[in-house]
């Protein structure tokens, strides 16, 4: 196991620090998973999973959790037992409320050089809006996203985009300082916002508008960039996606598919930007030759053409799609099926049996091997 050995103490909620954390339990780091007494509000978000929440089982199979109480000096006192053991201190409660119990980052890595720790909050420590809380709506609408997404009104993304580009930031943040300690023998600090990772996310449409003063326009499921790029009704009403990618495809497309091999050179189509501008009429035609096939017609074209498309598919379809990977994964009400880590390595490195840990599992485990004075 790649991090066998690592020792990770996260003082988590909901989704950011959890997602960085999970994926670091993942590669066979132990974790401790510290929760307010009531535990991770994360619990609580639904029962759909065997009686537990979904977003619980995505994000902490693999972790050992211990409840402690931050307001006591017991508590404080066993996070800082277990914060001198570890190599990587990760936290997202509100900006500052760590740092008034006694666990300000900069002072923990200069009592332990060694230590890597990383902040994750909504809008970072500096700035106009640093220590405001924040959540993943309020970043989407913050940032831009919810302006670009949907159709007629902004919307938000389906899922929490702004908390797992913060995680996934996080993680590749700690990864780069486990790396460089090995060189340098010292620790890092990381902060992680999810504004900035989301505004990273956001670069293109950004720089659109910075640069070429471009406004992205919301459109459903097209693109504001691209065309042909969207969906169209079968002959069958299979909703098919496809998307063409460059002038050289869309002459073949043309010729092919639409049989119109005119339209690869007509000056309303030629180029990319073209048909971007021409959008409704290129969509018209696209849409008319779909009409008239059945979707496994169409995609048996599409297929020998090489363009890239699929089917608009509902989640019933998608969770059971034949390319979807599945994992067993262990809870306290027993095995279930989540979805596979997406990196597939050649030695299986990554290949570590989980298990959710119930809400304090293992408090008094972990209070007895401090007790003991042993480290992690």
């Amino acid at each position: 196991m790649d991090l066998d050995g690592l020792t990770v103490v996260s003082v988590e909620q909901a989704v950011a620090a959890p997602l960085a954390s999970g994926l670091l339990a993942q590669a066979g780091a132990r974790v401790l998973k510290v929760e307010r007494p009531e535990g991770d509000f994360a619990r609580n978000y639904d029962r759909d999973v065997a009686g537990l929440s979904a977003y619980f089982v995505w994000l902490n199979a693999g972790k050992e959790s211990l409840c402690v109480d931050l307001r006591e000096d017991r508590g404080r006192k066993l996070l800082a037992s277990l914060i001198a053991a570890a190599d990587v201190f990760i936290q997202n409660l509100k900006p500052g409320a760590l740092a008034r119990r006694g666990f300000d980052s900069a002072a923990l890595r200069a009592r332990h050089p060694q230590l890597i720790t990383c902040d994750i909050t909504g809008f970072g420590a500096t700035g106009p809006c640093a220590g405001l809380k924040a959540y993943d709506l309020v970043v989407q609408g913050e940032v831009g996203l919810c302006a670009i997404t949907g159709s007629t009104e902004p919307a938000r993304v389906g899922i929490s985009i702004c908390d797992i580009a913060a995680g996934v930031t996080a993680h590749t943040a700690i990864l780069q300082a486990l790396f460089a300690r090995t060189r340098s023998k010292r620790g890092r600090g990381i902060q992680v916002s999810l504004f900035d990772s989301l505004a990273q996310w956001m670069s293109v449409p950004l720089l659109q508008y910075l640069y070429g003063g471009r406004t992205s326009q919301r459109l459903g499921v097209a693109h504001p960039t691209i065309a042909p790029y969207g969906v169209f009704a079968c002959a069958d009403g299979v909703k098919l996606i496809l998307s063409v990618q460059n002038d050289r495809e869309w002459s073949t497309f043309a010729a092919t598919f639409l049989q119109q091999p005119g339209l690869g050179t007509d000056q309303r189509f030629h180029d990319n930007t073209a048909r971007v501008t021409n959008r409704p009429t290129v969509d018209a035609i696209v849409a008319e030759a779909c009409a008239r096939l059945s979707y496994a017609e169409a995609s048996r074209r599409l297929g020998e053409l090489e363009i890239a498309h699929g089917r608009l598919n509902s989640l019933a379809d998608a969770a059971a799609h034949p390319h979807l990977r599945t994992v067993s994964v262990e809870t306290p009400n027993g095995t279930v099926r989540v979805v596979a880590p997406a990196a597939i390595v050649s030695d299986d490195a990554t290949n570590v049996p989980l298990r959710v840990p119930a809400r304090g599992q293992h408090t008094h485990a972990i209070e007895q091997e401090f007790a003991q004075g042993r480290r992690c």
